[in-house]
């Protein structure tokens, strides 16, 4: 072969190369990457100033981790509560699909997640990661009484009962985490207030907690009257799961450092009842809420400081969100004291069925491979998380796993143009009322908000938001996003085709067992 053949030969090779480093597929060919996930608790849209610019908490660190990352402007929890939000996310699967209906609290088990079931962390396990969640489950668990029987007697009698001695059989490191150290249910809510470390709980709760001791203000009645383990502080608790997951991160880089790491670090922040860290209290001027979205932002910041200090900061993927929207009484109190209103601009808050309920702050960094600053308003649903992950990991999803995820990979690469990757959304409540967006449209198949009462008084009463019903014979709700972001005009009986179209569709979802298509 001639000099000047081969010198063109090398030139083809070089290019080849470069063409395919550059492409989507060829995360494949590099080290596969770290990936952090933080999922803040009933944190709204409006709660982050990258996302609110009349919000009146300063989130310093999520809106510096979006300058460096891609920001979704239309992504969404899954259900308007806690648990189906948390099941979905780590299996990829609509909770609706299970049956169940509500939110765990105190023992409440067993575990919403099947056992044969592949999860988000098995998934990544099976991709060779090690596997770590550190704060709040919610998704079940099985506590045992002496006699080695499930305790299914809720409340406080239910807590009596365990035997701390018996291994919890379906705790998060039997549903594919390798470390798990956190609580069952609302860390600080719901009667069981005690550490879970790995299937056990090593420090019982001993005593009836003394609600006199903690703080007294329009957000801290949300605290049940359960029992209390001696390592168990309110207002620490989330700083516990920050040192955790810290210690996760430079334990494993310094231990394993060819290996990568899954991390989920679950908040209790900023869940009801607000109890913020005596060094954050007093320093938003929005009250105890604004302070405990101040110390969930600080937590944010510590975790990628950590990365950097780690150097792991660029080989780390890191996703934030929230499981739903702002809770009611954060959100009432703090427009009228605060003026600041977490739901901003959409209607409705948890529980609800409409934007505010679901519609969460979405963000995503990656360096080297997500364009910083960047936005996107690609329709998007917490369980996307999945098959994204997936993708990046070069793992195979089997047909009956993840059936509601999403690919999202080419919207973060910013390879997919306006082409939307997901055409339809699903929506449930608590209560499995259910909802279906087809591109620009919503339809709701129900009436109201499928979650909260907005006839009720009170001191938390939504009366003073409940807006005129513009369809009051109608048997749902279909509102035209595009026009209408607020959902205050109901077109139910203008479009009777779009609605028959789209109760259709969400029929035909519920039926196939599926909402994502096949992959095979």
């Amino acid at each position: 072969m001639q000099k000047h053949q081969l010198m063109i030969l090398g030139l083809i090779i070089a290019a080849l190369a470069f063409v395919a480093f550059s492409s989507p597929d060829t995360i494949r060919d590099v080290p596969l990457p770290n990936i952090l996930f933080i999922l803040a608790d009933d944190l709204g849209y409006g709660d982050v100033g990258g996302y609110n610019p009349e919000s009146k908490v300063p989130t310093p660190y999520l809106d510096q981790f979006a300058s460096e990352g891609m920001r979704f402007t239309d992504a969404h929890s899954p259900a308007t509560v806690c648990t189906p939000t948390r099941y979905s996310v780590m299996t990829g699967r609509m909770a609706f699909r299970t049956g169940y209906r509500g939110v765990f609290t105190g023992v409440g088990g067993p575990c919403l997640i099947e056992k044969e079931r592949l999860t988000l962390p098995q998934m990544l396990q099976n991709q060779g990661y090690t596997t770590a969640c550190f704060g709040k489950w919610h998704i079940g668990m099985t506590f045992l009484d002496k006699d080695g029987n499930r305790i299914q007697v809720g409340g406080i009698k239910g807590v009596e009962q365990i035997d701390y001695s018996r291994a919890i059989p379906d705790a998060p490191i039997h549903r594919g985490f390798d470390h798990f150290y956190g609580t069952a249910c609302c860390p600080t809510t719901d009667w069981l207030y005690a550490y879970i470390d790995g299937d056990r709980i090593p420090v019982p709760p001993t005593k009836l907690i003394d609600k006199s001791s903690l703080p007294k203000h329009p957000y801290g009645n949300d605290c049940r009257g359960g029992k209390v383990a001696d390592n168990f502080h309110h207002e620490e608790v989330d700083l516990v799961f920050l040192e955790k997951s810290q210690k996760f991160i430079e334990e494993h880089v310094q231990s394993n450092p060819g290996k990568p790491f899954f991390l989920f670090h679950s908040m209790q922040a900023v869940h009801l009842p607000s109890f913020a860290a005596d060094q954050f209290k007093g320093k938003t001027g929005a009250g105890p809420h604004g302070d405990f979205i101040f110390e969930m932002d600080f937590i944010v910041g510590e975790l990628l400081k950590t990365l950097k200090k780690s150097g792991i900061s660029d080989s780390t993927v890191v996703i934030f969100a929230s499981d739903n929207g702002p809770e009611v009484p954060t959100v009432l109190d703090m427009r009228k004291t605060h003026q600041h209103d977490g739901a901003r601009p959409w209607r409705g808050v948890k529980r609800d069925q409409w934007e505010g309920g679901h519609r969460t702050p979405f963000i995503v960094r990656w360096p080297g491979k997500i364009e910083a600053g960047s936005t996107s308003d690609q329709m998007l649903s917490l369980t996307d998380v999945m098959a994204t992950l997936a993708e990046i990991t070069n793992a195979r999803l089997p047909d009956d796993a993840a059936e509601d995820s999403y690919n999202m990979l080419p919207v973060l690469l910013g390879t997919q143009g306006d082409k939307p990757v997901r055409r339809t959304l699903l929506q449930q409540t608590m209560s499995l009322a259910m909802s279906i967006r087809d591109g620009q449209w919503k339809y709701l198949d129900h009436k109201g908000s499928g979650g909260n009462n907005y006839q009720r008084d009170g001191a938390w009463g939504m009366k003073p938001y409940a807006l005129k019903n513009t369809d009051p014979s109608a048997p749902g709700q279909l509102y035209d996003l595009a026009t209408d972001p607020g959902e205050t005009h109901n077109l139910y009986s203008k479009h009777p085709e779009i609605v028959e179209s789209m109760k259709e569709q969400l029929e035909g979802f519920k039926k196939s067992g599926r909402s994502a298509p096949f992959r095979q």
